[in-house]
């Protein structure tokens, strides 16, 4: 009855559409434009009943007002954070229940990226924004690397046959950063050879499992010596904590983007 399709917006912006396939009601995630959104709608003939944000990104917000010009619905998000239009302010464990299409979901507070960032999620998806990407995860632009941290930890603690529904199409290149990192990983190698195969027929990647970027990203991979040892090798110290290896990976991450 539930099932999750994405729409492409911006450059590389998946907006995530929750579709009851029984009455055709939908909500979307992170409308960060809203043409996109309003063309999925019309062609596959859905009623917009809700819009959730994880984090107040402008990439992530922009169509929030010209999609409530034609709508008339409640707006959740981050009562930490300010969102243009939002009606509904969350916190750490609330819970929604969206009536028009039959779920509840779970709010988890996962700063780090932005300090007010939530999540949403149940026993079987979990929508993490900009905070855990497939293979990846977020640069930490307000936050701290203790809370970053904190907050990857609090989503690896979800079931593993979760399915995580992320931000943005950037595993590629998050893959090839992780075999920097663990070149002896063959889990890695495996996985960047199947996205290769889905983006040349430009398929998402997305969603992932939180047991496969147990696998397969490094920065939930912060405890295991190969990646602790790779850190050090690259910022030639010793490091005593996953939350130093973790900042040593965003820092390596963010020098080597652009050539990735």
């Amino acid at each position: 009855m539930i099932h999750i399709q994405l729409i492409n917006a911006l450059s590389d912006n998946y907006i995530a559409c929750i579709i009851n396939s029984t009455n055709k009601y939908c909500v979307i995630v992170d409308p960060g434009e809203a043409d996109p959104a309003f063309n999925f709608l019309n062609e596959h003939q859905l009623h917009l009943s809700a819009i959730l944000i994880t984090h107040h990104h402008w990439d992530h917000i922009n169509g929030i007002e010209k999609l409530l010009e034609k709508f008339d619905i409640p707006v959740y998000g981050p009562s930490k954070e300010p969102v243009n239009g939002m009606t509904h302010h969350l916190n750490d464990n609330d819970k929604i229940t969206l009536e028009a299409i039959g779920i509840t979901l779970k709010i988890m507070h996962i700063p780090g990226h932005t300090l007010g960032h939530i999540a949403y999620y149940n026993d079987q998806f979990i929508f993490t924004g900009d905070t855990l990407f497939s293979a990846g995860c977020g640069r930490i632009f307000e936050g701290t690397v203790d809370q970053m941290y904190h907050s990857l930890s609090k989503i690896a603690s979800l079931d593993e046959k979760t399915l995580v529904y992320c931000g943005h199409e950037y595993t590629a290149s998050n893959l090839k950063f992780a075999q920097l990192v663990e070149p002896e990983n063959s889990d890695i190698q495996k996985r960047l050879e199947e996205v290769s195969t889905l983006r040349q027929q430009n398929l998402p990647t997305v969603p992932s499992t939180l047991a496969l970027e147990k696998l397969t990203n490094p920065f939930l991979r912060c405890t295991f010596p190969s990646v602790k040892k790779s850190a050090e090798k690259y910022s030639r110290k010793s490091l005593a904590t996953p939350q130093e290896v973790l900042a040593v990976l965003r820092h390596w991450k963010n020098h080597v983007s652009s050539q990735l």
